[in-house]
């Protein structure tokens, strides 16, 4: 495999964000039983409370991970000082993830179908890379429940860059109480021999330094060690995702022209908070490279809607 092709799965490792999502089985109120949706994810929830209320990361959060059968995946349980209402209006429609899903230093641009059934994702193959250097990823959106204080949306995409495959995004929400609501963000897609060589690659040069957050056992200093190659990729980017939902969810208290750069400034003081996984650049930068691909989208917009 060539320099340039392990470069370039730098870039797409940003993307197993992404790429990380559990695939959920699907709503299915008979085999449910009786219980709703909504009290089976408070149930779960509830039944986490020491590993919410007591944890490294500073805020009411699990994260797990696993990788199966050519298959990563991971997930998020969190609460969000939101009452769901605001959630669910935020979180509902294609055109609204798009917002979640480009904060994110790797993603260059997000494009929602007009419809509201698609959305495209655009992954920088480097990090200087500009939006006509990049991965595109078609998802289906979906939004599968919507009713008695549940909100659950799917995205799925068939295929990806280097052999990967079944990209799944599944997000459920119910109120916690009336200021505030539970989430559980799950990720998953499947590799083949392409992709690993590739995520092995890279996790033997570039990436041989990334850790997640799982603490798998001490140093010899007493040091926490914790967990490296694919599930570390894994945790790095599944933590990345849920704090942009959490930073989209802030900036709706902006004024509407605010929210962008309210988002942008969110996503990456958050994302600072653990610098040992999630550094990679200054504010500076990382507000010069979104306002490049911003000021690019909007460019293409014009440029499309002049077109004859």
């Amino acid at each position: 495999m060539s320099r340039t092709r392990i470069v370039a799965f730098l870039a797409f490792a940003g993307l197993a964000a992404l790429a990380a999502l559990a695939p959920a089985a699907p709503h299915d109120p008979q085999a449910r039983g009786t219980r709703s949706p909504g009290a089976e994810l408070r149930e779960r929830f509830e039944r986490m409370h020491a590993d919410l209320e007591h944890n490294a990361f500073g805020r009411p959060l699990t994260l797990a991970s696993r990788t199966e059968g050519h298959v990563l995946e991971g997930d998020v349980h969190a609460r969000v000082d939101h009452p769901f209402d605001e959630v669910e209006r935020g979180l509902r429609e294609a055109a609204e993830w798009c917002d979640v899903l480009v904060l994110p230093f790797n993603v260059r641009k997000c494009e929602a179908g007009h419809d509201g059934t698609t959305l495209s994702l655009f992954i920088a193959r480097h990090k200087d890379s500009g939006v006509d250097d990049t991965y595109r990823i078609d998802f289906r959106f979906r939004r599968e429940a919507e009713d008695r204080g549940y909100l659950r949306v799917a995205l799925h995409a068939p295929s990806g860059p280097f052999g990967t495959h079944d990209y799944r995004i599944v997000l459920e929400a119910t109120p916690a109480d009336e200021r505030r609501t539970i989430v559980h963000l799950d990720y998953s897609y499947g590799y083949g021999l392409m992709s690993q060589l590739a995520m092995q690659a890279y996790l033997s040069t570039a990436g041989a330094s990334n850790v997640g957050f799982t603490i798998e056992g001490r140093d010899a200093d007493g040091r926490p060690a914790y967990v490296r190659g694919m599930r570390g990729v894994m945790e790095r980017n599944t933590m990345r995702y849920y704090l942009a939902i959490e930073a989209y969810l802030a900036s709706l208290a902006a004024p509407p022209g605010a929210r962008e750069d309210a988002r942008l400034r969110a996503w990456f003081d958050a994302t600072e908070q653990y610098p040992r996984q999630l550094h990679e650049m200054t504010l500076e930068r990382y507000l010069a490279l979104k306002h490049r691909d911003i000021a690019a989208s909007s460019r293409d917009r014009r440029t499309a809607s002049s077109s004859p």
